[in-house]
């Protein structure tokens, strides 16, 4: 076993910590990383104010792993984590099989929470339990028969695909779904990034096929697991052997799984229009952006804050809707994923205003990209960035969200205690440099629904 890293996460930025009334204790907090025999990492930030444990399991089994014909599948492995566990043995006890309603009571009588979702990159499991020792035991166990042997019960499959199907169907009533799918299509191309889930693709999604998923992505080795709470080394070190303890070890090893391809760039711009009766009509202008890894991330963070991630303090706010009064709302915004996510910017307005609004947007983007922010621009993004900074930690599940970005993206175990002092130090040269390197106006895809001819 490696030997244990700690890095202290000191003091962030003690003024805005105590302006916001933010306990400083937060920003002592060190992070623990260690791997364990079976080859899962694992990060800890022990936090005994409160009696409570958040747990992330996290492994690369998300929709990035979806086979084209089969858009959907990750999230239907997640779906179904809840919907029945196998029978087993522990301990020389037999545990009896357990349907969805007895899972649901079962999480009940604990007092506890468990979860599964799949996104672009990552399947992830979270557990929320009390730290009383006999609760989080049988919560643990509880949870590790969720993620090692659900039972797949081909009835509900057949009940959740058709309610599934359903909202898909719904869900394309609507110009925002129309315009999201269009706009995820045009920028990533074939790459998963942009898949969807439809009707024909839920239907080639059998039990045999999450069968096979879950056992191709699954294992100890490949597990990411990410905690907070009021647990030590030792403790957290048998509790995550026991969550995974249901999940076998590949016959073959832990080889690494086939890379998935990057997206690639765009090489010309393009505009999508498309017929709809509605009252908005929705736009997005935008281009694949960055990977979450990128070293140009934070410089890109504070530069989109002042574009269009501010709110009404944006450049596009200011320009598009209270100069021009054009749309009530104006957003940019960077997405990274391990994978170059997509930049957006995303507005609504009337029909017959669509295409001065889209004019405004492209022409600001345009301007920003070459000039820059001012000073004043970047030094006010910078006081509300680090001023807020401090609520984004101030409690158990935050900070697991933080924690589990490092394990994810293989931050450095300082990242958190650098951040304030990073951003602190990008200049306008920084900024405007990023915007260029990042961001091509003249090849971006516009999606316009619901605008007039």
């Amino acid at each position: 076993m490696q030997s244990i890293k700690r890095v202290a996460a000191r003091a962030l930025f003690t003024g805005a910590m105590a302006v916001f009334g933010i306990n400083p204790a937060w920003a002592l907090l060190p992070i623990e990383h260690w791997t364990q025999p079976s080859g899962a990492q694992v990060w800890l930030v022990q936090s005994p104010s409160l009696p409570m444990l958040d747990v992330r399991v996290d492994f690369d089994a998300g929709k990035r792993r979806d086979p084209a014909p089969q858009a959907g599948l990750a999230e239907a492995v997640a779906l179904m984590a809840s919907k029945g566990v196998q029978a087993g043995k522990v301990n020389g006890q037999d545990e009896a099989p357990l349907d969805e309603n007895a899972l649901g009571a079962a999480w009940a009588d604990l007092g506890a929470n468990f979860g599964a979702a799949a996104g672009d990159d990552a399947l992830h499991y979270s557990l929320r339990s009390l730290t009383e020792p006999a609760l989080l035991e049988r919560a643990v166990r509880l949870a590790a028969r969720q993620i090692g042997t659900p039972s797949w019960p081909e009835d509900v499959w057949q009940r959740e695909r058709a309610r599934w199907s359903a909202s898909i169907k719904e869900a394309h009533t609507r110009p925002g779904t129309l315009a999201e799918e269009a706009f995820a299509t045009a920028v990533y191309g074939s790459h998963p990034y942009g898949y969807h889930a439809t009707e024909e693709s839920l239907a080639r999604i059998g039990v045999a096929d999450m069968v096979a998923f879950h056992a191709r992505y699954l294992a100890p080795c490949r597990a990411r697991v990410s905690l907070v709470g009021a647990v030590t080394r030792a403790q957290a070190d048998a509790l995550v052997a026991t969550l995974l303890s249901r999940l076998p070890t590949p016959p073959q090893g832990c080889a690494p799984l086939p890379p998935v391809p990057e997206v690639t760039p765009l090489a010309a711009a393009k505009e999508i229009k498309i017929p709809f009766a509605s009252a908005q009509a929705h736009v997005l202008i935008g281009q694949p952006g960055i990977a979450r890894r990128d070293p140009d991330f934070l410089a890109l963070l504070v530069g989109n804050h002042i574009l269009g991630g501010g709110g009404l303090v944006s450049r596009l706010t200011e320009e598009v809707r209270e100069k021009r009064g054009l749309s009530y709302s104006v957003y940019s915004q960077f997405n990274p994923g391990l994978h170059a996510g997509a930049f957006v910017v995303g507005l609504q307005t009337r029909p017959d205003q669509a295409a001065q609004a889209v004019q405004v947007a492209q022409d600001v983007l345009r301007r920003y990209v070459a000039q820059g922010p001012t000073e004043a621009e970047l030094r006010a993004a910078k006081d509300n960035l680090i001023g807020g900074f401090a609520l984004r930690i101030d409690s158990n599940s935050k900070l697991l969200a933080n924690v589990a970005n490092i394990a994810w993206n293989d931050l450095p175990l300082d990242y958190l205690e650098q951040w304030t002092k990073k951003v602190q130090a990008l200049t306008v040269a920084d900024v405007r440099a990023a915007l260029q390197r990042k961001l091509q106006p003249e090849r971006m895809v516009t999606v316009i629904v619901g605008g007039q001819p």
